[in-house]
């Protein structure tokens, strides 16, 4: 009989403590349908134990495309019952495009000696609605706005514009023909010079880069912004992605479009990418292994799909004027 009243009592210890380590965390708006310009609420709650240390990134300027962050976060506590607690992180938002959006989850991290835990939410949605300037049932006429009266232009207003116009063109005729015979009077040696491919700007880069040593010194988010900078010009060089102003989303669909296969390679980039948003705008701190793996991911994706390299004409060269002995 006592060694079945231990048994109980260890197992009831056993399931309170696995009720007490859940956590869970949501993320809602206070209204899933808004107008262009309103202003409403983005509530994340996280429900914890209270001695359990997590970590809740701040959103920073947007929560997705088209749905800007204007203030927040406001932070506030709740301590509930059996020893749990909820923190609460409330955002201003508000939007001027029109659509429905599908807001990513969030997530809280945890970190101990057995590595980094995640918890995530739900995907948050929220439709924008354009305003209707008038009611579809109205039975008001509406009159169109009567334009002002044109007077008659005059010769006399038109002939200094003629005048002006006619000047330009003469002083615009007369710079070409200058700059023409010019040039044919200049004597010397053009020499046209090709560019270097886009793979040995990128190489070159990410050389200078692996010399710098930054993440080294601690400037993760650093250097995590100079390698996606050199790939995304190696893109614009070699694919004509033009990603500078992009999202990393909106970079690999441009990708796709130029004939790029989802393939091995493709998921490295993706995984560069999507590393270096989580430094930049997550706050997330990756350990040197991961940053030595996403450097060499960069590398082979600039190796494996360089263009292969064409031996260049020989150096044309122009004279001009008199023929000489050579």
């Amino acid at each position: 009989m006592k060694k079945l009243s231990i048994s109980i009592f260890l197992f009831i210890s056993f399931i309170s403590s696995s009720i007490g380590q859940d956590v869970k965390i949501t993320s809602s708006f206070d209204s899933t349908r808004i107008f262009i310009g309103d202003q409403i609420k983005f509530t994340i709650t996280v429900d914890k134990p209270s001695n359990l240390r997590l970590i809740l990134p701040v959103l920073k300027d947007t929560l997705c495309k088209n749905i800007d962050i204007i203030s927040g976060p406001k932070i506030d506590s709740i301590s509930g019952q059996n020893g749990r607690v909820k923190i609460i992180h409330k955002y201003l938002i508000t939007s001027f495009d029109s659509g429905r959006y599908q807001v990513p989850p969030v997530f809280a991290e945890a970190k101990n000696e057995g590595g980094l835990k995640r918890y995530f939410s739900d995907y948050s949605m929220l439709e924008v609605m354009r305003v209707k300037i008038a009611p579809a049932d109205t039975t008001a006429k509406i009159f169109d706005i009567i334009e002002p009266y044109k007077a008659p232009v005059t010769i006399g207003e038109i002939l200094p514009w003629v005048l002006l116009i006619i000047l330009a063109a003469g002083i615009g005729w007369a710079i070409i023909r200058f700059l023409r015979n010019h040039k044919k009077s200049e004597k010397g040696i053009d020499i046209f010079i090709p560019s270097d491919p886009a793979h040995v700007i990128a190489f070159r880069e990410l050389e200078k880069l692996k010399s710098e040593e930054l993440w080294q010194k601690g400037e993760i988010k650093r250097y995590y912004t100079k390698l996606t900078e050199i790939l995304r010009l190696y893109l614009e060089n070699r694919f004509r992605v033009y990603s500078l102003e992009l999202t990393t989303a909106e970079t690999l669909e441009a990708l796709i479009k130029t004939g790029f296969k989802k393939n091995g390679t493709y998921n490295d980039l993706k995984s560069v990418l999507t590393g270096a948003d989580l430094v930049k705008f997550a706050k997330y701190n990756p350990v040197a292994p991961e940053n030595e793996a996403h450097f060499q991911t960069s590398w082979n994706f600039v190796l494996a799909t360089k263009e292969n390299e064409v031996i260049s004409e020989p150096v044309v060269e122009k004279l001009s004027g008199k023929e000489g002995n050579l």
